[in-house]
């Protein structure tokens, strides 16, 4: 190593490392760590802070409400960069580490990258204990950070300066490599984040990481070709991996050459556009009637950058062909060897060409074409009228505010959604234009992630319009972005669909003979139930009060004139419109299993049990 130093304090040489870090993928580079998000307290004020300062010219700075947020920000960022690009998120000891577990949870279970930089312990314990600091009667090296280390793919404690090296390198390599990503974690002590070290200036120099595209073993690759060519039924479901790798055009190529339908998870939507004949849409408990009538017959599913979740899968019971046998290609081993599969661990698009060119000549029957051809024309006309308001005067479902945007959004406008009942029918019924237009996080469907997920994406895609699509119960999670998007002008689009409690969770509840207790947003009623009136909740105020521009929308016209108003904005928009809970999507095409009590003195749970047993008698273990 280079005898020449720099006298630095440790965070001061960590920011400096930090501007330094590319990722480099056929031949296109970007900054690894595109910015650092921060919420300063005592653990990270004097350390980290004042490097931001000291390095504000390398080194782009965001200023975040809440630390939780500040992560999913990040994490949407990354995720419209498809992981090429990544951003840091520093906070304080104590709470506002604690707060950075939800959004590390769910960068890691979606494999998206985001570094996070908490404040922790006097390492010398000098001052000991601190203000806020966990006391553990046994284990003097545990802290609240501790927490963060089953939801990160790598942590350290860095208790030195010079130890700083070795790790800060162990992290970016996790960060940027496509098959071990996720939320890192860097805990740091706040006195050593102030020690200075005289550090070589070869850990300053810039690095690129390169991202590989790995391809499939040639074993496995005639292997899986000769299972293609045996099957009369194949599914081709499209996972995230495939917008990850971009390999969109490649798995075109693929169904364009071999006629295999294309089903898509909540993440691989848009993997094909909506209008291509072979795009059958989403998959599972929120699919397509099309997409889960072919899976519910195919012999062979091939599952391209996906984690085969219970949703995909519906819980176990979606798979029925009674010789059905899975091809998975994934660049993570662990996802490619789920359901007993023949695997292709590589590359999404390595794979897939890779694949498309040894099956040269081969294509599915055209009957079997016409059949998915055809059940794709039916669930369509299923679509146009969900979508379709007849009566401009009337209070809009929340399908037709889907059908609103759809008729606003151009190609390229990204759509943000997260939890509630909008992921069912955004899977269902939303026309994917585009490889990134829709964004749904649905690995954790985590409330809150909507609002701070916009402000990401529009940093990672300035110019694009950005959707962020919430509930009533997931507005008042997490609203505190909108502050944030207004200091820095990112002008987001926020639609509050009001229906006055967890919708979803109300319908599921219903479903299960939990009769809706406890979801709903209403005043007590004299027998101490919440069946009273709507509360007097004004979420539009709100949204202006934080300093959105906000338009009220009443029936499905003035939906129509917001949306569009919204679309043209320069600044921040919030459209807000009530919707007629009385009128919902067609149900679930598939089922999802979520376990009702096994005895009760309720007749709405005795039912719901019987239904559930019936249904769970339809599971299949695939080995």
């Amino acid at each position: 190593m280079s005898t020449v130093t720099r006298r630095l304090t440790t965070a001061q040489a960590l920011v400096r490392f930090l501007a330094a870090q590319y990722t480099e993928r056929d031949g296109v580079r970007h900054r690894l760590i595109a910015g650092t998000w921060g919420v300063f307290g005592h653990g990270n004020v004097a350390g980290i802070g004042q490097a931001l300062v000291e390095y504000a010219g390398v080194m782009p700075y965001h200023q975040g409400r809440n630390e939780q947020a500040m992560v999913h920000a990040a994490v949407g960022h990354a995720r419209h960069l498809n992981r090429l690009s990544a951003q840091a998120v520093t906070t304080s000891i104590g709470p506002g580490a604690t707060n950075l577990v939800t959004g590390a949870a769910l960068a890691t279970i979606n494999r998206l990258p985001v570094l996070l930089l908490p404040g922790d312990y006097f390492a010398s314990h000098a001052a000991d204990p601190l203000l806020q600091q966990l006391e553990h009667p046994t284990e003097a090296d545990v802290s609240v950070n501790d927490t963060l280390r089953p939801v990160s793919r790598y942590f350290d404690r860095v208790t030195r300066p010079d130890a700083l090296i070795a790790s800060a390198l162990r992290a970016m390599r996790v960060l940027s490599d496509p098959a071990e990503t996720g939320a890192v974690t860097l805990a740091l002590p706040q006195d050593v984040q102030a020690q200075a070290y005289d550090w070589p200036e070869e850990f300053f120099a810039e690095r690129v990481w390169h991202v590989r595209r790995p391809a499939p073993d040639p074993a496995e690759l005639a292997e899986a070709v000769r299972a293609v060519r045996a099957a009369e039924r194949p599914l081709v479901v499209a996972g995230g991996g495939v917008h990850h790798s971009q390999a969109e055009e490649a798995l075109r190529a693929f169904a364009d050459a071999t006629g295999i339908p294309v089903a898509s998870t909540q993440a691989g939507k848009g993997s094909l556009r909506h209008d291509h004949p072979a795009d059958l849409g989403g998959i599972g408990h929120t699919g397509t009637a099309v997409s889960d009538d072919l899976a519910r017959t195919a012999d062979l599913v091939i599952g391209v950058g996906t984690r085969h979740s219970d949703f995909t899968t519906a819980s176990g019971t979606l798979f029925r062909h009674p010789d059905v046998r899975f091809l998975n290609l994934n660049i993570t081993a662990f996802d490619a060897h789920k359901l007993a599969a023949r695997t292709l661990v590589c590359d999404a698009r390595a794979g897939l060409t890779l694949l498309t060119d040894a099956l040269a000549g081969h294509r599915v029957a055209p009957s079997y074409e016409a059949e998915y051809r055809a059940g794709k024309e039916r669930w369509e006309r299923v679509v146009e009228a969900a979508l379709r308001a007849d009566d401009d005067d009337a209070v809009p479902t929340q399908t037709h505010v889907l059908g609103a945007l759809d008729a606003v959004v151009g190609d390229d406008d990204v759509v943000i959604n997260a939890a509630g009942s909008l992921p069912g029918d955004l899977h269902k019924f939303w026309r994917a234009r585009s490889p990134r237009q829709y964004h749904l996080e649905y690995g954790y469907s985590c409330m809150g992630y909507e609002i701070p997920a916009a402000l990401g994406v529009q940093q990672a895609a300035p110019g694009t319009p950005v959707w962020a699509l919430v509930g009533d119960g997931t507005y008042l999670m997490n609203p505190t972005e909108i502050v944030t998007a207004v200091q820095e002008d990112l002008p987001v689009k926020l639609v509050v669909v009001q229906n006055h409690g967890y919708a979803s969770i109300g319908g599921l509840s219903e479903s299960v003979g939990a009769e809706r207790f406890g979801t709903a947003y209403r005043h007590r009623a004299a027998d101490g139930a919440f069946t009273g009136a709507p509360l007097p909740v004004d979420l539009a105020a709100n949204a202006a009060s934080l300093g959105m521009e906000v338009l009220r929308a009443k029936t499905v016209r003035e939906l129509r004139e917001a949306l569009a108003a919204a679309r043209e904005a320069t600044r921040p928009t919030c459209v807000h419109v009530e919707t007629d809970p009385a009128v919902t999507a067609p149900g679930a095409e598939a089922w999802w299993d979520v376990p009702v009590a096994e005895v009760s003195a309720r007749p709405a749970a005795v039912e719901a049990r019987a239904r559930y047993e019936r249904a769970v008698a339809d599971r299949r273990h695939h080995l």
